[in-house]
């Protein structure tokens, strides 16, 4: 029995029965007994690599299943959903603002800040004409400044913009850095623009409920629409004077006396009266005004040839109109020296004389030196020329 159970031969020899021992009452061949041990150590080694296999084997599903999973779930929601796993562009704050500075840039070129600048300080120089002693700085004259300010810039973006509306093939020319000319501003654009800003120009003015701030708007809106629109009978800048007197008539005549009025009547509420400081500012304003009617179509010689806009430039030439600018301006210049001379006090006739005859003397000096062929130098020294007609608002308010 003990053959069958341990599988040895019945036909086996006596001497392994002599190598046989007796355990427990059972008798065990020797050479089972050898293998024990033997088999113990190798299950004992099969067991640590089986160990070691399964170890790493679990490491490996992990890592298998990190990399399936991954840090980013993001990434797979796209890749189930079938998106591919790059990442989509996303705007930046620093695009957002660059952006924005690209539109206020287009729609400062739009405004032709000159203009805008030389509204504003003219209102505010001809406003403290008004002033006769320092308790007139008061809220309510900031107030009502603030109001014709606003009013009159709105009024003058309408103009100025009409204007680009109704030139786009000659400023292509002349102008192509203009919104309009360069393609930055649709036509559909430009007529919102200007037409938000002239409805702005008059609720504003209705609101404050001033008739000289309103006639003011009212007489700059029909003077400006009739000097661009393009109707039978008007776009009065294809005519040389009729536009000249156009600006005077707003620049010089106008801003002078409406915005005074304003001020003194509306705001004040005193009677209206035309100072000699007034007076001043009035003619010397219409010379700068036709000064600067005439030196604007300058440089733009060669559209308004194209384009049949009989400008004092295209008809005279160049040279001829520039010079009679400078000697328009010096004239001015004459005329404020000897206002500051009469003036009873000595500190206005000081800052008038001094002040007038140092802008004469650059005017001069700047007037040699350009150059009559180049285009920019006689546009730069058109900027140059509205600089002076911001100094001449500065000393306007000291002249007594």
């Amino acid at each position: 029995m003990d053959c069958l159970v341990f599988g040895a031969s019945p036909g086996a020899s006596l001497p392994f029965h002599r190598r046989s021992t007796l355990r427990k009452g059972v008798l065990v061949p020797a050479q089972v007994c050898n293998l024990r041990p033997r088999r113990l150590r190798e299950r004992r080694v099969f067991g640590r690599f089986e160990g070691h296999f399964i170890r790493n084997h679990v490491k490996f599903l992990r890592g298998a299943s990190a990399i399936y999973q991954g840090p980013d779930k993001k990434g797979l929601a796209k890749a189930t959903s079938g998106h591919p796993f790059e990442s989509e562009p996303e705007s930046s704050p620093s695009s957002s603002w660059k952006s924005i500075r690209v539109a206020i840039d287009v729609f400062y070129r739009f405004s032709r800040p000159h203009t805008v600048i030389g509204t504003a300080m003219s209102i505010i120089s001809v406003s403290l004409l008004a002033i006769e002693r320092l308790s007139d700085f008061s809220p309510l004259f900031f107030t009502g400044l603030c109001e014709a300010i606003v009013a009159a810039l709105f009024m003058n973006i309408y103009i100025v913009g009409l204007n680009q509306l109704y030139d786009i093939e000659i400023d292509k020319v002349n102008k192509p850095y203009l919104p309009l000319a360069s393609g930055e501003y649709s036509v559909g654009t430009g007529v919102v623009i200007v037409t938000s800003f002239a409805l702005m120009s008059f609720w504003l003015g209705w609101v404050v409920g001033s008739w000289p701030l309103f006639w003011a708007l009212f007489v700059s809106f029909v003077l400006g629409t009739a000097y661009s629109i393009n109707l039978p009978l008007l776009r009065w800048k294809r005519f040389a004077f009729v536009a000249a007197m156009c600006i005077l008539a707003v620049r010089a005549v106008i801003v002078q006396l409406a915005f005074f009025l304003h001020i003194q009547t509306f705001v004040f509420g005193r009677p209206a009266i035309f100072t000699r400081p007034l007076v001043f500012a009035t003619a010397f304003m219409s010379f700068f005004s036709v000064v600067i009617a005439l030196f604007k179509d300058i440089p733009d010689i060669e559209g308004d040839k194209i384009f049949g806009i009989r400008s004092f430039s295209v008809r005279l030439g160049q040279k001829r109109v520039f010079w009679i600018c400078v000697y328009l301006l010096q004239m001015a210049y004459a005329v404020a020296f000897f206002v500051g001379a009469a003036s009873p006090f000595l500190w206005s006739k000081l800052i008038t004389i001094v002040g007038h005859v140092i802008l004469a003397s650059t005017l001069w000096y700047h007037a040699k030196s350009v150059d009559l062929n180049s285009k920019a130098a006689i546009t730069s020294f058109y900027m140059f020329i509205w600089k002076l007609f911001y100094a001449e608002y500065l000393l306007i308010p000291l002249v007594r």
